[in-house]
């Protein structure tokens, strides 16, 4: 396990430690104090991808590549999409369930399953068609 996810372990071990601790009253607060560091962990995540991407495809452009797409592509960000959604499910599904019941839970899975469904739809046949129209000299 990476170090982040080794550190959110330790939160949501914290975060059921002290909902035993104080009782089923403070289970709102403690579930909307992890969700908070989720949210924020995961932000600056995105945010330092994203900060990435844009230093590689201006890098390709400076450098005169046809093609401004980002580095990580294909099997290998499919995969790693993969890896991370089933790591954040066992936290989610348990606070899903904790939560809602047997209905937090269908939210949590329906939700991991859309992403999952939209990452893989995203590289399928209609991109590729589109990019084969913009760039019909690459294939």
């Amino acid at each position: 396990m990476k170090a982040p996810d080794h550190e959110l372990a330790k939160e949501l071990d914290a975060t059921l430690s002290a909902r035993r601790d104080l009782g089923a009253e403070y289970e709102q607060a403690l579930i909307e104090s992890f969700l908070e560091k989720l949210d924020q962990r995961m932000e600056a995540t995105v945010d330092r991808r994203v900060r990435r991407e844009v230093a590689e495809q201006r890098i390709g452009a400076v450098r005169g590549s046809r093609s401004a797409e980002p580095a990580l592509t294909g099997f290998g960000e499919r995969f790693g999409f993969a890896v991370v959604s089933l790591v954040l499910a066992v936290p989610l599904s348990g606070i899903g369930a904790g939560a809602a019941g047997l209905g937090g839970l269908m939210t949590v899975w329906a939700g991991i399953v859309g992403v999952n469904v939209a990452q893989t739809l995203r590289d399928g046949p209609i991109r590729r068609r589109r990019e084969a129209r913009e760039h019909p000299l690459d294939a």
